[in-house]
């Protein structure tokens, strides 16, 4: 089956949000939500989320998942938000408690809890289309890429072509991991569409985030046919030596690896995130 796929690019964070249904007033899930945050001032907003809401009521739809592909850690999920204005569970894959004991010294758990954890290649429906969620370690242990109907969401494994893969350099990331990942990705039917969770467009193109099997077996710089595994460990680890931490990287990990909640409010009735000094 061919779902319809509404997507909502936030430019801020340079993710991309999706709305996953069969038919108008069918049920749907919606992919790796949203939630403002400006780390200057500790706010949070919904203007992001509230697009993906507006969609989703002018549409009749029902929200079955709210799905995550990773502990995001380069912004806040709005899936609490989401759930309490339409309802849903959320989901992520089951090895996200191998993230949470990889940051449980300096980030506790909230005692929060995801409403389901997928087991590697789980079958599982949204409304009448069929799903699977496909365990893709590397970028971290605990990536998923989520399997709709002729759809890939492919969380971080893969960029567009023309820019690449992931990062393998967060707690338990592994090049090795991530190329065995992606071709795994890479032997769906070529005809298989892919959709990424962010765009770093390079110079003269604006955003794209939907492309093919066949098209990233062609062309993607990184991870094409051809490239073997060593050579790809060997360009991943030098390139990820050279990049700088995300910007929201200490705020997102502590909210996402507890289900996108935030700390409990103290005292005074203020809620806090940690920052930890000199621990990374």
């Amino acid at each position: 089956m061919k779902p319809q796929i509404q997507a909502f690019f936030d430019p801020v964070t340079s993710t991309v949000t999706y709305v996953v249904y069969e038919a108008e007033g069918s049920a749907c899930a919606i992919v790796d939500p949203v939630l403002d945050y400006d780390p200057k001032s500790g706010r949070t907003a919904t203007t992001a989320a509230d697009r993906v809401i507006a969609f989703v009521r002018a549409h009749g739809l029902q929200v079955q998942w709210l799905l995550e592909t990773h502990a995001h850690a380069d912004h806040l999920s709005a899936a609490p938000y989401l759930a309490a204005e339409l309802g849903g569970q959320t989901g992520i894959g089951a090895a996200i408690s191998t993230v949470q004991r990889a940051f449980a010294g300096v980030f506790p758990s909230s005692g929060a809890h995801f409403d389901h954890l997928f087991a590697p290649d789980e079958q599982f429906m949204v409304g009448r289309l069929p799903a699977r969620a496909m365990h893709v370690p590397g970028h971290t242990p605990a990536d998923i890429a989520f399997h709709i109907g002729d759809a890939l969401f492919v969380g971080d494994t893969l960029f567009m072509p023309d820019v690449g893969s992931a990062r393998c350099d967060f707690p338990g990331g592994d090049a090795g991991a991530l190329y065995r990942s992606v071709r795994r990705i890479l032997a769906l039917p070529e005809a298989t569409r892919l959709f990424m969770c962010h765009d770093y467009p390079p110079p003269g193109r604006g955003p794209a985030w939907e492309t093919t099997v066949a098209a990233q077996r062609a062309g993607n710089i990184h991870l094409h046919d051809g490239v073997g595994e060593a050579d790809f460990v060997a360009m991943r680890t030098k390139r990820d030596g050279t990049l700088e931490m995300p910007a929201l990287i200490l705020p997102a990990i502590q909210v996402n690896i507890n289900a996108g909640q935030m700390p409990a409010p103290e005292e005074n009735g203020v809620r806090y995130l940690r920052i930890p000094v000199n621990a990374f």
